[in-house]
């Protein structure tokens, strides 16, 4: 063979494993992309279950459906915070598409660890205080969500308390207080309370084994109980409704779930239903290029009455003719049963 057939057959093999190796890309390349989507949950509970299921359905009615362009990673911190820190670095390892926290803590601790790919967060109660970002309307970077307060709950639900429940004069609460989330939900419910002469008294605890000693800690030196959307409380939640229901306490909450599972009342919404609108937030950065700096923060827009007729025969409350008369002025939603844990 000479120099010339031995150079061209060369070229031969070099083209041909170039046009296989160009063929092999382009068939990995053909089909449809599957996003790979974390999720990071701080604790389980019934409102932080259905806002992660109404995430994954507003995806899917989106277009993403899980096993087939979509597969998402779902972690739980168990309420550790350590956990919820590791949780965020392996999501930043394994370079997912989009990360979502659900509770204020995850979504803190996946916003200080990912930076070059999209953060939601869905369930936050203050998205500025907690840092997340500085305007809802256009939160700029790589941060949106979400939002699980309506500007005007914890404020209606104070008034309500004061306008029907006059001989309460000192609400008791069980609150963590490194839970941001819970710390400035305490803060608008006092400040709605000065209004009308009723003091706040608090309880902490620092992990959900102490929420029954804190709850009884309360008895006799407060005339109801609320808990806001303490996720570190509400996972513990059954422990609260045992102590309002022996000493005969109202117990109010800041969730509807809350009342499911044995509180008095609240103003609120489905969880499942902000759950679902992230889901949808998130399918719209994702197949259609959205930068999440330019998607305005969400909050609920349905604000409802919810209370339990269980509850009220529990917590010796009566339902009076003024409670009844609210449903010619707005939708109330009443509970017949009360959930088993």
């Amino acid at each position: 063979m000479s120099l010339r057939t031995s150079w061209k057959a060369i070229s031969l093999v070099l083209a041909a494993a170039t046009l296989t190796f160009a063929v092999g890309c382009s068939n990995q390349g053909s089909g449809e992309k599957v996003y790979q989507v974390g999720i990071s949950q701080i604790v389980e509970h019934p409102s932080l279950d259905a806002t992660r299921e109404g995430f994954i359905a507003g995806l899917k009615d989106a277009g993403l459906v899980e096993g087939e362009n979509l597969k998402i990673a779902y972690s739980n911190a168990q309420g550790d915070n350590s956990t919820n820190a590791t949780i965020a670095q392996n999501f930043k390892a394994d370079k997912k598409d989009l990360v979502l926290g659900i509770a204020t803590p995850s979504a803190v601790a996946l916003a200080d660890a990912i930076k070059d790919a999209p953060v939601l967060f869905t369930a936050v109660t203050d998205p500025i205080g907690a840092g997340l970002l500085e305007n809802p309307e256009k939160p700029g970077g790589n941060v949106t969500g979400v939002s699980d307060t309506h500007p005007d709950e914890i404020a209606k639900l104070m008034d309500f308390i004061a306008a029907n429940f006059p001989d309460v004069k000192t609400v008791g609460t069980v609150i963590n207080q490194g839970e941001q989330n819970a710390v400035v939900s305490i803060e608008r419910a006092q400040a709605a309370m000065d209004a009308h002469g009723v003091k706040i008294e608090t309880a902490a605890v620092t992990n959900s084994s102490e929420v029954k000693q804190a709850a009884e800690s309360l008895v006799g030196r407060v005339d109801a109980i609320y808990i806001p959307k303490d996720n570190t409380v509400v996972s513990a939640f059954e422990a609260v409704v045992g102590v309002a229901n022996e000493k005969k306490l109202p117990l109010f909450v800041g969730d509807i779930d809350s009342v499911k599972r044995g509180a008095f009342a609240t103003f609120g919404y489905e969880y499942y239903d902000i759950g679902y609108t992230t889901g949808k937030m998130a399918a719209d950065i994702l197949l259609n290029g959205k930068n999440p700096g330019d998607v305005p923060v969400g909050f609920p827009e349905q604000l409802d009455l919810y209370y339990s007729e269980p509850a009220a025969a529990a917590q010796g409350v009566e339902v009076t003719q003024a409670i009844r008369d609210l449903i010619s002025d707005e939708a109330v939603q009443v509970i017949k049963e009360v959930a088993q844990p």
